[in-house]
């Protein structure tokens, strides 16, 4: 049979089994951002199309080429969120957030939008987290913000993370540098490829960024943005790298690293794990890139706000999925940690059942349960499937008679408990 409805193209479900590894990465996440003191923010899908094309810039495949971007039935000109950054730092200058002590410290996790190609590890609907920290201009936001980043994937379990940092330097020297390398790439304009000779016009930065095999050769050659720097970017670069030596981090210079996005000054950064596949990811990175971001001082002015120099990261979760897929990363939930598992026989027994479950819910316990199912074996075996030690079995003569039979999977031994004790006595055992 044809099935009628299916998921648009690039769009996915979640299905429960998959549910667990976002649970897990959404879990790291929260834990380091609250050591670090940040604290959750939410913005929403939907924001004038502006707060993107201002930010992000025109000149960007995410505005120029990826945007969901309709007029609604008032004629306001929308687009789907297709990144965070943006969206937060909008809503730190609305809220008057200057005002508070700086940095204001953020995290977020949530659903991203980009019209473009799927592959494997690319989505048109795509989940990302990422920590903000805005309105501090030390180096030392940089070293935490990739501190972070990285501890997040080692708590999930990456190895052979690799951090390639840059500076793409400020307003001051970024102009200058910009005319060099337009200098450069316009006399070798006819090896680049379509794309790469539309940048040339637009922001030569952005040939840096491409990941064209026939762009690469011209690329190797280019001038390098950091023999170029200002004073104020040089030294603001020499701390954040001192900071990374001090925190040993594994860290390469890379001299073409630019970033898919124009709000970006000084620090750039991406984390890759080595020995991964070179594809186009969903910002231009390779697949190897798990977690990216950098320094944006610009952003604030550019949305109409003060002066907020800022630096942030963000992961895209399907790709870390796919890669703890790959790499056999088994992850089965237990439901709530269940350490209890209550088995009923018979139909007065299973609706005793529900109210003894009502009761465990009530005291905090949790306890996991098959209702669904009537075969005592069969209840076991999930039981057993589960990892849980012991199964409360109530059945005809318990139900009758106000008790309970407390199975120990381990040992097989067993013994009979009044109903009304029961809670209490699971909690006894359950703490010990």
């Amino acid at each position: 049979m044809k099935i009628k409805f299916q998921n648009l193209t690039g769009m996915h479900d979640i299905l429960p089994e998959d549910q667990v590894y976002f649970q897990k990465v959404q879990k790291s996440v929260e834990n380091i951002a609250n050591y670090y003191s940040f604290q959750k923010i939410e913005t929403p899908i939907l924001e004038q199309a502006e707060v993107f094309s201002k930010a992000v810039g025109t000149s960007t495949d995410i505005v120029g080429k990826e945007m969901y971007t309709f007029r609604t039935k008032g004629g306001d000109l929308v687009s789907l969120r297709p990144e965070g950054t943006a969206s937060i730092m909008r809503s730190y200058i609305e809220h008057g957030m200057h005002n508070l002590p700086q940095p204001v410290k953020f995290w977020y996790i949530g659903p991203f939008f980009r019209y473009e190609r799927p592959q494997a590890g690319r989505f048109r609907q795509f989940h990302q987290f990422g920590f903000e920290a805005l309105g501090e201009k030390n180096p030392s936001i940089d070293g935490q913000i990739i501190q972070m980043s990285y501890d997040v994937l080692k708590e999930l379990g990456f190895k052979n993370l690799t951090i390639e940092v840059n500076s793409i330097g400020d307003s001051e020297c970024r102009p200058y540098f910009k005319k060099i390398l337009a200098g450069y790439f316009k006399s070798r304009r006819s090896s680049l490829c379509s794309d790469c000779q539309r940048r040339l016009k637009e922001n030569p930065l952005r040939i840096l960024d491409c990941k064209e095999e026939k762009c690469q050769t011209v690329k190797a050659s280019a001038p390098q943005i950091i023999d170029h720097l200002c004073k104020d970017c040089h030294a603001h670069f020499k701390q954040v790298l001192e900071f990374l030596d001090e925190l040993e981090l594994p860290y390469t210079l890379n001299p073409y690293l630019v970033r898919g996005l124009d709000y970006y000054t000084k620090t750039v950064f991406e984390i890759v794990e080595k020995g991964l596949p070179a594809q186009a990811g969903e910002d231009g990175a390779t697949v190897g890139t798990l977690i990216g971001g950098g320094r944006y001082d610009n952003l604030a002015k550019l949305l109409g706000g003060r002066d907020t120099p800022s630096c942030g990261s963000a992961g895209g979760i399907e790709r870390m999925i796919a890669l703890m897929k790959a790499r056999d990363t088994k992850l089965t939930k237990k439901p709530d940690g269940a350490k209890i598992f209550l088995a009923q026989l018979g139909q007065m027994a299973k609706r005793k059942s529900f109210k003894l479950f009502e009761e465990f819910r009530e005291a905090k316990i949790p306890v996991a349960e098959s209702f669904s199912k009537d075969s005592l074996k069969s209840q076991l075996r999930a039981a057993d499937k589960l990892g849980i030690k012991y199964v409360l079995i109530f059945g005809q003569k318990e139900a009758l008679e106000n008790f309970v039979t407390l199975k120990d999977m381990e040992t097989g031994a067993q013994k009979e408990i009044k109903l009304d004790k029961v809670v209490k006595e699971m909690q006894a055992k359950i703490k010990k």
